[in-house]
């Protein structure tokens, strides 16, 4: 962006410097070299903001690409705490499950008994 800033100023300086060549009473020599000068400036500030888009592009795309990866990875993560989570409550549904049917067989046996 400070590229961009400073391409434009010195854009307008060159430009302002041609405009006060054309109306100043010199030589045409100095008028032509004032302009040729502003022609050199306008085309590096236009290739310096040319090559400032391209950085910023470049940039752009890095950082959503490793936004992309971030996403990515968090997503693979929760996945995997999610199926951990899913495996301990199979386990402990299990062993719930697993108890319950002892003190059943408990209580029966003990009915049992008493009959």
């Amino acid at each position: 962006m400070r590229k961009f800033v400073l391409a434009a100023a010195v854009a307008t300086s060159a430009l302002t410097l041609a405009a006060c060549g054309e109306t100043a009473e010199a030589p045409d020599g100095t008028v032509d070299e004032m302009n040729a000068d502003a022609d050199s400036v306008v085309e590096d500030a236009t290739a310096t903001a040319e090559e400032g888009m391209a950085d910023m592009e470049a940039g752009a795309e890095e950082a959503g690409e490793a936004a992309e990866e971030t996403v990515e990875g968090a997503a693979g993560d929760a996945a995997e705490e999610a199926d951990a989570a899913g495996d301990a409550a199979s386990r402990m549904l299990d062993k719930a499950v697993d108890k319950a049917i002892e003190k059943g067989e408990a209580a029966a046996d003990k009915a049992m008994a008493d009959m």
